[in-house]
């Protein structure tokens, strides 16, 4: 059963978490066994085992392995006066004292490691020995004063190198023990005093920096410091804090006033606002999952009552996201710059679902593995094991793989529709394509920039989407190369105002906005560079949609962030640089064949021109890239430059690939196809200068500055033919209303009706009365059964409330908190959304 946090917060408070630590109490030679088998397992997790080394599959990890460490070796030996490491600078920089700290780690980790490529390494004492007196030398001259130290990020301070030195000690604590005995001690007390948004060298619970997935990382650090000090208070109120990251996030009853975790509806949130999946979440599911085989045999926790809760985040969080093998941009937050790829990024995942099989057991067991067969199935790019952390979870993998009696098999169902709305966020799936769309509100953030990293993120979280089709590549369409060759200006998706933004380091010279004197204090990590300059929030409350079955509907008005909101104000520095968007409120209607994108009140209060991008694709240069299309009087268009169209596909035949585009009610597309060649820089300051080259493809809607208000209306229909895109002429698709009050949309073929109410009132359309604002969709199957799906966008209302217009209808099912009472003219559905957090009500008539 799902641990959620109302039931995890009465077992702390009452039993001790009876049901995860055990409150029995164990003898001396028990306890002292299980922090014997703590730290074996630590070193089994990350160095493997006799027997899972020998086996063939891991002979490429740990050849890596034994070269890092002999590689470190040559560059300890051609160190200079005051250096560790030949040519890193430290005392400056803590990147590069993080660095020195790894490469100890990784030389111990050959030392431990059975079976390497070569035998001369492993339990090598001189060598072990040398990375120890390179411990005791960086404490002494860079990390043991503590009035030194703490410069630059605190992530390194607090949690980066923490991690390095605590696996390097487990690794080698018989020799520290018997070379340097007080040196565990001596550096548990830095790494505590290090730990400065804590308590008393302790989690703070309260603190914004120990939450999600760097909660899980600092307490899974001080379990380890507690086994080695022979601490057994340590491990439990390690574990008793990390025992709050599996606790489902209830927003109305915040614990320590966090937002940071998973949410009933498979969303994760980092960084209070932040949808980050696909980044801080697979960090998180690979800590605990690792905590859990640290903690396996240990008597120190139950770690098979938390199997149940990791299993649901892999479903209902990661599954949806991950398309083929690839990772969604939508979660990744400021990684979008990284040039990992978004395969790099689910083989983290897989190693996690690989181990967590091993944790579970009977069908659940068999669903993970399965799953872990799919993905290695349908991704375009294999997965390499020797990325792997751990040469047992290769091994586990490779057993998988070759177990035949275990299909391929997805966790999602064939078709469909997910609405993440507790970070803002819609995928909606068909065998063949998948589409996901990032929506922003006062609630989650428009973007994330932080560190010179998604330089140009400013309309990631306006609408943007992105529609991944099957078979391809996808680093071919998306990743890294897609942000830096498509402008941020011209996302799919996106109305932008014609301008141009300045990236953080053009305007302050810094990665950061710098002002400590501001009543604000702006510096490099505070509350207000968060707010304002990292990842600001919009302003306007509506975004959310509804899901029926595998159909959905979502809906958002687009807002300006809190930036430009309290520079206005008067609250923000004179010399702070904020942006005003753009207005549009819009629609996207979740089918089977077509996403239906609707948007109106588009425009610029400012009297600027302003874009909206219907589609942005990339392709490798030498791609056979084609586009065709219709006019509205039945000509055929070929080309680019701006057409009156009526519908357009664009085609790759080197990828296999097709969308189509069909203009129900839009002004004039303008569409180009041009080669673009930038830097990878231009995204992450950090990144290779390296120039890549797409072809891009743009098909927008330019209005003029001081243009009035428009509205637009089309179809997105992935992998399109000619002769199903002038199908469309004749249905079945009809918009039924499209202003910024409601917007609605029927298809004859489905019996499907959908809409977004977006002000307060009554709304009218197609035979039914909404109380807006709501997310409304009906479907009708024959001539007696009727279902209706309803969500309240803004999370504020408490009941909603729809008339279906006709003959009276009567229940069948429905979800806890639905009304259904007959009325003169029809059937009065009410909908007790308090404290919903948007989810969707459903019911289910005959008449």
């Amino acid at each position: 059963m799902e641990i959620t946090r109302r039931r995890l917060l009465s077992v702390l408070s009452a039993a001790g978490l009876v049901t995860v630590i055990p409150s029995h109490p164990a003898s001396a030679a028990e306890i002292a066994a299980g922090r014997a088998r703590l730290l074996a397992n630590t070193v089994a997790v990350f160095a493997g085992t006799a027997e899972s080394n020998a086996r063939p599959e891991t002979a490429a990890k740990l050849a890596a392995i034994d070269q890092a460490a002999r590689t470190n070796l040559k560059s300890m030996d051609a160190a200079g006066a005051g250096e560790l490491f030949a040519d890193l600078m430290l005392g400056t920089d803590e990147a590069n004292l993080n660095t020195a700290f790894r490469r100890l780690y990784e030389t111990a980790l050959a030392t431990r490691t059975p079976g390497g490529a070569s035998s001369d390494l492993y339990q090598n004492t001189t060598v072990q020995r040398r990375v120890i007196d390179g411990l005791v030398w960086l404490h002494e001259r860079y990390y043991g004063d503590q009035s030194k130290g703490y410069y630059g990020n605190w992530f390194h301070w607090e949690i980066g190198l923490s991690q390095h030195i605590g696996k390097t000690l487990a690794l080698l604590s018989d020799e520290v023990e018997a070379y340097r005995p007080g040196l565990v001690r001596t550096y548990v007390a830095s790494m505590d005093a290090y730990l400065r948004n804590g308590i008393d060298g302790d989690v703070n619970l309260d603190s914004r920096f120990h939450t999600g997935a760097n909660l899980a990382d600092i307490t899974t650090n001080r379990i380890l410091q507690g086994a080695l000090l022979g601490d057994d208070a340590r491990i439990r109120k390690a574990l008793t804090d990390q025992l709050t990251v599996f606790a489902t996030i209830d927003p109305y009853h915040l614990n320590h006033g966090v937002t940071d975790g998973y949410y009933a509806d498979g969303s994760f949130i980092q960084h209070a606002s932040v949808a980050y999946t696909g980044s801080y979440g697979k960090g998180l599911l690979t800590r605990v999952v690792q905590t859990l085989k640290i903690l396996d045999g240990t008597g120190f926790a139950h770690g098979e009552e938390l199997v149940p809760t990791v299993r649901g985040w892999v479903k209902n969080g990661f599954a949806p996201l991950i398309f083929e093998g690839w990772m969604m941009e939508i979660v990744k937050g400021r990684a979008v710059a990284r040039t990992d790829t978004g395969y790099t990024d689910v083989g983290v995942v897989v190693e996690a679902v690989v181990d967590l099989s091993s944790l579970a057991s009977g069908a659940d067991a068999i669903a993970l593995k399965s799953y872990v067969k799919h993905i290695r199935s349908t991704s375009r790019t294999a997965l390499d094991p020797a990325g792997f952390v751990s040469p047992v979870s290769i091994v586990r993998y490779a057993d998988i793989i070759g177990d035949a009696t275990i299909p391929a098999a997805d966790l999602n169902p064939g078709s469909r529709s997910v609405a993440f709305n507790a970070m803002d966020k819609t995928v909606h799936r068909r065998p063949g394509y998948a589409f996901a769309l990032a929506r922003s509100s006062d609630r989650i953030s428009k973007y994330e920039y932080m560190n010179g990293e998604n330089l140009m993120p400013w309309f990631q979280g306006d609408g943007a989407y992105y529609l991944y089709l099957s078979g391809q590549d996808q680093t071919q369409a998306y990743g890294v190369d897609h942000f830096t060759t498509v402008s941020p200006y011209g996302l799919a998706g996106v109305t932008a105002p014609v301008e141009r933004r300045h990236t953080i380091p053009e305007l302050y010279g810094k990665p950061y906005y710098d002002n400590p004197g501001h009543p604000l204090n702006f510096t490099s990590s505070s509350a207000s560079q968060n707010t304002y300059v990292y990842f600001p929030r919009g302003t306007n409350r509506h975004s959310g949609g509804a899901v029926l079955g595998a159909y959905g509907a979502a809906g958002m008005v687009q807002s300006d962030d809190v930036s430009y909101r309290d520079k206005g104000a008067g609250l923000l520095p004179d010399d702070f640089v904020v942006y005003r968007n753009a207005t549009a409120t819009k629609s996207w209607f979740l089918l089977d064949e077509e996403i239906v994108v609707l948007a109106a009140g588009v425009g610029d209060s400012a009297g600027r021109a302003v874009t909206t991008t219907v589609d942005a694709r990339t392709a490798a240069p030498d791609d056979q890239v084609s586009v065709t299309g219709m006019l509205r009087d039945g000509r055929p268009w070929t080309g680019s430059g701006i057409g009156d169209l009526h519908w357009l596909r664009y085609a790759n035949a080197t990828q296999r690939t097709a969308v189509g585009y069909v203009f129900l009610d839009t002004p004039q597309v303008r569409v180009a196809l041009d080669k673009v060649t930038r830097s990878r820089r231009a995204v992450r300051t950090s990144n290779p200068d390296i120039a890549v080259t797409r072809t891009v493809l743009g098909v927008t809607v330019d209005q003029a500055p001081g243009a009035e208000p428009i509205r637009l209306a089309y179809v997105l229909v992935p992998n399109a033919g000619e002769a199903g895109l002038r199908s469309y002429l004749r249905g079945p698709l009809k918009v039924l209303a499209n202003t910024s009050r409601l917007q609605a949309v029927t298809h004859t073929g489905l019996g499907l009706t959908a809409a977004n109410s977006f002000t307060r009132g009554r709304h009218e359309t197609a035979g039914m009365r909404i109380e807006g604002p709501a997310s409304v969709i009906v479907q009708r199957a024959g001539r007696s059964l009727t279902t209706v799906a309803v969500a309240d966008p803004t999370m504020h209302r408490d009941t909603v409330s729809v008339l279906l217009r006709g003959a009276s209808l009567r229940e069948v099912s429905s979800d806890d908190g639905v009304r259904v009472s007959p009325v003169h003219g029809g059937t009065r559905l009410d909908f007790d959304t308090h404290h919903a957090y948007g989810r969707s009500f459903t019911v289910t008539l005959r008449g």
